[in-house]
């Protein structure tokens, strides 16, 4: 075979070098967005410890039904227990009550407390006709776990019109705005059928969802709305209505003041869900850990708590 017969290929020396140096570009870009986006997906840079040892809750007897401590920084569980069985929920609701209410409405909303809504369960000191500003009643609502105060903040959409409101459409429609929203959130166990998470009779509660679905409502409202939860914290809280009336309030969750860091807080109780709490404590800075405990007894989800917090302390120190 004669080889002088093919054309002959002239290499261009400094067009090779530009194509090299452009292929070069090329994958410094692609090594650059890889890195970039695998930062950007949560939980991606963990840092230590996120799986405990087996003898984690050893000699622990946990009188919750259900459990879940959730590491927010690395979107891990920590432990669970049943976490997504469906429970009744009872005041828990109230936070996404509050989310909901802060949503819908502008921040200079004046609530009036019509005097049926003080023919909810429980007496927390509300007047026939205070008015309040809606963040401060938001507070109100759930600090002392006010079924009064969420009957008021439920009914906003009916008292916006001027004449013949009828509470009970306003709250259904603030209700069906309530489960809008858990959709939105990606809550798959959860459901309202009030404000309040009361039992309606003594077979159907008020809501239901999972411990799962509480650390997600409790991990969305600190990204997106911290303030609403902020007053939670606090063992005691005083607020004024615009009717100057100062309440001293103290909060239901009576270990508020003994959890380090606490960040959030709700408790809930009715017959049928038993004793609820969940909180949300920053064991190390910048470490937040959702603890969720439902269908304990009324002291007990205290004790399942602050065993809980506890151990996760321990844990934490011991892996620095």
């Amino acid at each position: 075979m004669n080889y002088n017969n093919f054309p002959k290929i002239e290499i261009d020396n400094k067009k090779l070098l530009y194509l090299g140096l452009a292929l070069a570009a090329v994958l410094l870009v692609i090594l650059s967005l890889s890195v970039y986006f695998s930062r950007s997906i949560p939980g991606h840079d963990k840092s230590p410890v996120a799986t405990p040892p087996h003898d984690f809750l050893n000699g622990v007897n946990l009188e919750a039904k259900s459990v879940i401590v959730w590491d927010i920084k690395n979107q891990t569980v920590i432990y669970e227990k049943n976490a997504d069985e469906k429970l009744p929920l009872a005041s828990i609701a109230k936070v996404m009550m509050a989310l909901t209410a802060i949503e819908l409405f502008p921040d200079n909303t004046v609530v009036n407390i019509d005097r049926r809504f003080l023919e909810e369960e429980g007496d927390t000191g509300l007047f026939a006709n205070e008015k309040w500003r809606l963040k401060d009643l938001v507070d109100f609502a759930l600090v002392v776990s006010s079924n009064d105060a969420a009957a008021a903040i439920a009914s906003l959409p009916s008292l916006q019109q001027v004449d013949n409101h009828n509470l009970d459409l306003g709250r259904a429609e603030f209700i069906f705005k309530m489960n809008e929203g858990a959709k939105r959130i990606g809550l798959e166990q959860t459901s309202f059928y009030s404000e309040n998470g009361l039992d309606t009779n003594g077979e159907v509660s008020g809501a239901y969802g999972s411990a799962r679905d509480v650390a997600k409502l409790f991990e969305f409202v600190l990204r997106n709305n911290p303030e609403i939860l902020e007053a939670t914290k606090y063992s005691q809280v005083e607020l004024l209505s615009l009717n100057n009336i100062s309440h001293r309030l103290h909060n239901t969750n009576q270990i508020s003041g003994s959890i380090p860091s606490l960040l959030a807080s709700k408790t809930g109780f009715t017959d049928l869900s038993g004793g609820n709490l969940a909180i949300v404590f920053d064991p190390a800075i910048g470490r937040p850990v959702v603890i969720v405990v439902l269908g304990s007894t009324y002291d007990g989800r205290f004790t399942d708590v602050s065993e809980l917090s506890n151990r996760i302390l321990g844990l934490l120190s011991s892996q620095e």
